[in-house]
């Protein structure tokens, strides 16, 4: 109920014009939400009931939240363009954020049919397409690190191409770290937790670079580990179709011409 709580706060603020107070909702949803799925998995107490619930949750507070913020916020201010181009400005920004809500509600459903299969070593590892709290999470920290409006028209059209390329990559086939293996009971991870304690300070006391960085790193990490993976199968068939080269033999004692 924290996340929806969120949702409809960040939303209430958008319309106010708190654009800040909204992205930092959004992210006080995500940190809610990554606790009741951890909470849920440790005391094995998940239901169909908590999946659906969760499900509603997460299309209210990181898909239709941060789409109502990043409309208002990227494109309700521009200035200092003729009309007939703002009109076509708006459109293309009402396309990009209903299109946000969409692909992350498609991505829930299919996240949803993932957890009936069984699990195999792969899926505990990864999720298949960006996560829609990351995609939410992208949106919130451009907005918390700016903080104004944009107000020109080449930056809401920028803007509103990385809303359209975050929302490709929610209904992607890429892979993203899930951290689910991530357990505090063993020795290793305890030096992430050294780490994490580490990251949360800085987030502290600099949260709008850092917030942005570590969303920047995960929505870029699954296409850097994607691209590596293509190069490297593409140099695989690239060795074996390339003909193997023959050393030359060296001739024997008497067949020598003096």
């Amino acid at each position: 109920m924290g996340n929806i709580f969120c949702g409809y706060y960040s939303a209430i603020s958008t319309l106010r014009g708190n654009y800040d107070n909204a992205a930092i909702a959004i992210g006080v949803g995500i940190v809610l939400d990554a606790l009741d799925g951890r909470i849920a998995r440790l005391t094995k107490t998940s239901s169909d009931f908590g999946v659906q619930l969760d499900s509603i949750a997460d299309v209210l507070t990181f898909g239709i939240a941060p789409a109502i913020l990043a409309f208002s916020w990227g494109l309700n201010s521009i200035a200092g363009i003729e009309a007939d181009i703002a009109k076509h400005v708006h459109q293309l920004g009402w396309l990009a954020t209903f299109a946000f809500v969409v692909c992350g509600a498609l991505r829930l459903a299919r996240f949803n049919i993932q957890t009936k299969k069984p699990p195999d070593a792969g899926s505990k590892r990864y999720f298949v397409g960006l996560p829609i709290p990351m995609g939410a999470a992208m949106i919130a920290s451009v907005v918390h690190f700016f903080k104004q409006p944009i107000l020109l028209v080449g930056s809401a059209l920028l803007w509103c191409l990385l809303i359209l390329f975050v929302s490709f990559l929610m209904i992607s086939t890429v892979r993203y770290q899930s951290f689910k293996e991530f357990d505090v009971r063993k020795p290793r991870p305890r030096r992430a937790l050294f780490i994490t304690a580490m990251l949360l300070g800085l987030i502290i006391f600099y949260s709008e670079v850092m917030l942005l960085a570590l969303a920047t790193i995960y929505v870029s990490s699954g296409l850097i580990a994607k691209l590596v993976s293509f190069s490297s199968r593409f140099a695989q068939v690239l060795r074996r179709s390339l003909p193997s080269r023959v050393e030359p033999s060296e001739p024997a004692h008497g067949n020598i011409k003096s």
